[in-house]
């Protein structure tokens, strides 16, 4: 153990949790099938109690800690909402630049400062790893609420429970990812999360912006199957599930390479036209114009539904891990 090293977590004295009680959510790598199957079924709870009773006070007395170093709207209201419904209360810093961070704190002092308050933190942060190191430090649980262009889990986990409830299945499905694939933390971890579901992967974008290679090299070693392609027309009409991504201008050093990309895809009513009719249209937002406005009324276009489906995620999560599910 490291000097000042926080105790270490506790582990779950039942299986009620499927290992997540008091335990950080880090990396998607976490949700093997069954622990995936328990999430969703608890969201499809959470669901449930939202639409009868609005909220219960399944976490009354426990308090949340919010701390994003990277703006956010959806991420971090739906955390807030979920904690909320659930009867605890919250701690927000979403903006770190009024925080002690702005004096030089430690990512390390922060999170052990702020788990003198909270029983679990949400955390944002700019630079991949900081989740794992504010886990490394924290002895409360650390919920990684994107870090950098590493992961994403909790989005990961909203998007496959929308595939799920949309289409029925997360198995035996061809998925098109499309956009930004290079810097997209979205776009990465759901595919590490649909690894070994015999699902067949296309990866869209174009060259400046491909896939990762160690991103390739996992679905390769998972014996899964990709093509990389930089005309969505090739493959339209084939995928079950188009994920859109926004190109993101805040993670180019050079503003000359976003420019030459920024506009590559545009989806209107037209491009769905050669689309299958039993798919589904999601982003993880916000869009900037990949995505026009009058494809909202497509029934297609799930990422609204997606968002509210992150709410039911979020729920289920914080619940399992405060031992409340």
């Amino acid at each position: 153990m490291q000097p000042n090293m926080s105790p270490a977590k506790p582990r779950p004295a039942d299986n009620n949790s499927h290992g997540l009680y008091g335990q950080d959510i880090l990396s998607v790598k976490q949700f093997t099938p069954p622990v995936l199957d328990y999430i969703f079924s608890v969201s499809e709870e959470m669901r449930t109690l939202v639409e009868r009773f609005g909220s219960a006070d399944l976490l009354q007395g426990k308090i949340m800690t919010n701390l994003f170093y990277e703006p956010s709207t959806r991420t971090s209201s739906s955390f807030m909402a979920a904690m909320q419904r659930l009867g605890g209360q919250v701690i927000p810093i979403n903006s770190v630049q009024y925080s002690s961070v702005s004096k030089g704190e430690s990512l390390a002092d922060t999170v052990r400062t702020l788990e003198c308050y909270a029983d679990v933190i949400v955390i944002r942060h700019y630079e991949a790893g900081a989740a794992a190191e504010a886990a490394h430090w924290a002895s409360k649980p650390i919920i990684n609420a994107g870090d950098g262009v590493g992961e994403h889990p909790t989005q990961a986990l909203l998007d496959a429970y929308t595939i799920q409830r949309e289409l029925g299945r997360i198995d035996d499905l061809t998925v098109g990812m499309l956009g930004d694939l290079r810097f997209g933390r979205t776009v990465h971890s759901l595919t590490r999360l649909l690894l070994n579901r015999n699902v067949t992967f296309r990866f869209i974008s174009p060259r400046l912006l491909r896939m990762p290679e160690e991103i390739r090299d996992e679905v390769t070693e998972a014996d899964g199957t990709f093509t990389e392609h930089e005309d969505l027309e090739e493959v339209i009409g084939e995928v079950d599930v188009l994920y859109v991504t926004r190109v993101q201008k805040e993670r180019f050093t050079d503003l000359g390479d976003y420019e030459k990309v920024k506009g590559a895809y545009i989806i209107s009513p037209e491009t769905l036209t050669r689309a299958r009719q039993e798919m589904v249209v999601m982003h993880p937002l916000p869009r900037v114009g990949e995505i026009t406005y009058e494809v909202d009324n497509d029934p297609r276009a799930a990422y609204f539904r997606q968002m509210q489906n992150g709410l039911y995620i979020r729920m289920a999560l914080l619940a399992t891990v405060l031992g409340r599910a």
